[in-house]
């Protein structure tokens, strides 16, 4: 049996390395806000937040669609701004994918912020660390367990996207096919050998990652107040 074109595969982990990257730096300030504000608008943003685990990924991707197209606001500054459309291009996947993956990184951090709690920030404060500091010396390794959980589920949860890429990506190769998408076209084309081993890999991929997510939840055991 002949290898089937990995190009998609590389395409995905490259999509799935930068989501991930993104949604780290973007989804820890909303985490943190979410863990300890006392805002009547908390519940709102936590809704918001969740709204692509409960939504079809068609539902999402249409309107995802239609906020980039060249038509609409955001679409249309972008094409004004760089000469090239956000939909059927890899930075629109990356939009999409930022967003559609935003509870899997969102969640697991504000669960971790939540378990550590004031004390330890108390704690650094009143030793005169800085906020910033506290967060970066303190409460950021203590979170460790949260990090790595939502690391994982976001770049799992990326690779795995179908519906959202097919509707804001399409399947342009080299540029918007992901594994998928690929997997998607030769099962269409009844080409179930290659399918099969892109699926495949998909299946162990995930496997081994939820084995990674309870290895370390078991590894690294919930600190509340900052003890063990």
């Amino acid at each position: 049996m002949s290898l089937p074109d990995l190009g998609p595969l590389w395409l995905t982990v490259q999509l799935s390395a930068v989501t991930t990257a993104l949604l780290l730096l973007l989804g820890t300030p909303l985490a943190w806000w979410l863990a300890f504000t006392r805002s009547r608008l908390k519940s709102s943003i936590e809704a918001i937040t969740a709204l692509p685990l409960v939504l079809p990924p068609t539902v999402l991707g249409f309107y995802l669609l239609v906020f980039l197209s060249p038509n609409a606001a955001l679409g249309g500054l972008w094409v004004d701004i760089t000469g090239s459309a956000l939909t059927f291009s890899f930075t629109g996947l990356v939009v999409a994918s930022v967003i559609y993956s935003l509870p899997f990184t969102v969640q697991p951090l504000q669960a971790a912020f939540e378990t550590l709690g004031r004390g330890p920030l108390e704690a650094a404060a009143m030793l005169r660390a800085s906020p910033l500091d506290a967060f970066f010396t303190v409460a950021s390794p203590l979170a460790l367990r949260g990090y790595l959980t939502a690391t994982v589920l976001t770049f799992a949860h990326t690779m795995g996207e179908f519906g959202v890429v097919l509707m804001v990506g399409g399947n342009i190769p080299g540029e918007t096919r992901v594994i998928s998408i690929a997997i998607y076209e030769h099962v269409e084309t009844i080409n179930y050998a290659d399918a099969h081993l892109l699926s495949a890999i998909l299946l162990i991929f995930s496997f081994l990652v939820l084995l990674l997510v309870y290895a370390v939840n078991r590894r690294f055991p919930i600190h509340a107040g900052g003890q063990r």
